[in-house]
């Protein structure tokens, strides 16, 4: 999707935010610089983990990877075995094992049918193997920091681009599973500008075949086995493994060499969604704007009539312009709107890990929007995640005690300890948990006990200290003192009308701020199943930016109506209403579980249920910081623009 052409003035801004990620993509940060080549150097090929991306049909049936030299799979090793290549946090996190391969690479030295080695696979790999080609396994290969993939072509926009990985083997039409044994590794280069004899992978294109072999391998011997490798599973099966390698020269750049990958599939519903989303946040912002403010003026200026009227008026008796001879709507609530809530301390802390999850997501999209998070620079997302919200601790600690001092709570001491611990504590437990069913499947989707380990080291040594030097802050400030004086007695509550229940109220504000971000949802859940590279930022963060207004916006709304219906019950109503939306993510990945995906195993159906929850809980958390505050920001302002007696 190209967007450097000529656009209306009005637009400009808008265009330009959404070519930044193509934009960006012109330069690189140190740690990524170009390795250049002489001819006939050695260009190390990676191999990393075999991963489904789901069959013909595009539907996915296993969310296991494996590590490439699993000794059912039995892949040509190097000598000594294939050894770990240096990964970072986040490249682990997501999955990532690297390891040195077997396969000789040569700079602009063509290599043709060159043996690699040969296997046995009994009747129960042969099981296993034809299992995963059926599911759509894929293997994932990187040169020079680039992955191996296949040119495909997208039928709805009708372009090309390199899809990264190539599938293990496939199911003919006539139900034969074929085993990919043959490899030709099309990699293209180009010369260096004004250094001769220096050269740059610019693309890594392989073409698995199925060749079985019946004599000695030779040169030609790789285009004259017409027979395929099917795998037996009721005996051996001998598979002899070969590789040919082409280098080619091309005019793409090294700085643009990412491009071919960076593919959107159908930018048309991507714009589609963000105007109609635009559209309904302007609609919605513009309704709750005009509606508030008239009625806020015009509320406003009656009360304080009224209290003029009050003090001139030594008979106690007076008749307003509007009839109205007492106060009503929201203002009979001003002794009660700022009465401390049930649960402070669950709040509270609930409030401090989403501000923090607030900030870090902010800064992450911003990050990426800017080109920091290259993809050459694999796991820099999940890197920066991880390290953002560790440094964030002192935030979150520091909001979270400011807001349970202001609300009269008195177990400090439990507030400063649970909000590094409580959420990050039940996260973590989750994905151990989690891991555990990896781990029991051999999957390499597990992640190491020494990155558990490291994990724990950041937690506990960086921010949880943070945390506690937040509070300790925080606790030393002076209280946020109300705008009014809050009763002694509570009043009493009357019934409200339906819509204003918790259950519809919640279901309703929940809706719309998940409305925003549901078809940018969809793609970013296929880039993490489907292992598809996700890069436009550009679309996230506006698409994030009206999730934050279209949340504030609601939640405003429900608490000025739940405020006229003389409820003043507003704190955990705003946090929860707002946070519903997290619950619509979850309901979405159950619908796309249901649609999309056709797991096999029960552990894949419990790992996918599991982070999706993991996922919605965090999201559940953000949106409800985000309506608490926005609605904590108007009660404040409502009830300081009114004059109390």
């Amino acid at each position: 999707m190209q967007l450097r052409s000529h656009a209306p003035s009005g637009a400009t801004l808008l265009i330009s935010l959404l070519a930044l990620p193509q934009l960006t993509s012109a330069f690189y940060l140190p740690g990524v610089a170009p390795t250049s080549y002489k001819q006939d150097d050695a260009v190390p090929l990676y191999v990393n983990a075999i991963r489904p991306v789901g069959d013909a049909d595009s539907v996915l049936h296993s969310v296991l990877s494996w590590d490439y030299y699993h000794p059912t799979f039995q892949f040509c090793a190097p000598e000594g075995g294939g050894q770990p290549v240096g990964e970072s946090l986040g490249s682990i996190l997501f999955g990532d094992r690297i390891k040195t391969s077997a396969f000789e690479l040569k700079m602009k030295h063509n290599e043709t049918c060159k043996k690699q080695c040969e296997v046995t696979y009994g009747k129960n790999a042969a099981q296993f193997i034809n299992q995963q080609i059926q599911e759509g396994v894929s293997l994932n290969w990187l040169v020079d920091g680039l992955p191996a993939g296949q040119k495909t072509i997208d039928v709805l926009s009708n372009t090309e681009f390199t899809n990264p990985g190539f599938l293990l083997g496939e199911q003919l039409d006539d139900g034969r599973i074929k085993f990919n044994n043959h490899y030709d590794i099309v990699i293209e280069y180009h010369e260096v500008n004004g250094n001769n004899g220096q050269y740059r992978v610019v693309g890594v294109i392989v073409q698995p075949e199925s060749r079985k072999y019946t004599g000695e391998i030779g040169p030609d011997t790789c285009n004259t086995a017409p027979d395929i490798v099917e795998l037996s599973e009721t005996g051996d099966t001998k598979v002899r493994f070969t590789y040919s390698v082409y280098w080619i020269e091309s005019t793409t750049a090294w700085a643009t060499r990412w491009d071919k990958y960076l593919h959107v599939y159908d930018p048309k519903i991507q714009w589609f969604s963000l105007i109609n989303s635009s559209v309904i946040v302007i609609f919605l912002v513009l309704t709750v704007m005009s509606v508030l403010v008239r009625a806020l003026k015009k509320d406003i200026a009656r009360y304080n009539r009224l209290d003029q009227i009050n003090l001139d008026d030594l008979s106690g008796t007076s008749v307003l312009e509007d009839g109205v001879q007492e106060d009503s709507g929201w203002k009979l609530v001003h002794g009660d709107v700022f009465r401390n809530p049930s649960h402070p301390l669950l709040l509270s802390v609930f409030l401090g890990n989403g501000t923090q999850l607030f900030v870090m997501a902010g800064f992450t999209i911003a990050f990426a929007l800017l080109g920091f998070l290259s993809p050459s620079n694999r796991g820099s997302l999940g890197t920066i995640m991880v390290l953002l919200y560790t440094v964030l601790g002192f935030v979150g600690g520091y909001t979270s005690a400011r807001m349970y001092k202001s609300l009269h709570g008195e177990k400090w001491k439990l507030n400063i300890i649970l909000t590094p611990l409580l959420v990050p504590g039940i996260v973590f437990a989750v994905f151990f948990l989690l891991d555990l069913f990896l781990w029991a499947e051999e999957s390499s989707g597990a992640v190491p006990f020494t990155t558990m380990l490291v994990l724990i080291f950041i937690w506990f040594l960086i921010s949880v200290p943070l945390s506690f030097a937040g509070s300790w802050l925080a606790f030393r400030a002076p209280a946020i003192e109300p705008p009014v004086r809050t009763n002694q007695i509570p009043r009493q509550i009357p019934p409200v009308t339906t819509y204003l229940k918790p259950i519809p109220s919640m279901l309703l504000v929940g809706l719309l701020p998940f409305g925003a971000i549901f078809v940018e949802l969809y793609f970013i859940m296929t880039s993490i199943w489907f292992s598809r590279i996700y890069y436009m930022f550009g679309f996230l963060f506006l698409c994030y930016g009206l999730m934050i207004i279209t949340c504030a916006a609601v939640t405003v709304l429900l608490v000025y109506f739940l405020l006229c219906a003389e409820n003043y019950n507003w704190q955990w109503r705003a946090f929860l209403a707002a946070g519903t939306s997290g619950g619509y993510i979850f309901l979405n990945a159950l619908i796309y579980w249901v649609t999309k995906l056709s797991l096999s195993g029960f552990a894949g159906s419990v790992l996918y249920i599991g982070y999706s929850a993991l996922i919605s809980f965090l999201f559940f958390i953000l949106t409800g910081t985000i309506g608490y505050f926005a609605s904590w920001l108007f009660v404040r302002k409502i009830y300081s623009s009114i004059k109390i007696d």
